[in-house]
């Protein structure tokens, strides 16, 4: 069986839940660079979006990150 690659992890992600976030990668599969993966994916052709999110932490302080969203299939 061959061993995924990051590159693999994340395409598999965004195909099965067709968004994924950092936080979401680090915590799944020990990701902490993924819009370097984002980055490769889409020079390899992948359609893949974004959307910037937001809200407060536990101190109140405005905090934001980015959604990246599958738009089409390769």
């Amino acid at each position: 069986m061959k061993k995924l690659t990051q590159a693999d992890m994340v395409l598999r992600h965004l195909k099965d839940h067709n968004t994924i976030t950092t936080w979401e990668a680090i915590e799944n599969y020990g990701i902490t660079r993924l819009s370097a993966i984002i980055f490769n994916l889409k020079e390899q052709g992948y359609r893949i979006g974004g959307e910037m999110k937001g809200a407060f932490n536990r101190y109140g302080e405005p905090v934001s990150w980015k959604e990246y969203k599958l738009e089409t299939n390769k």
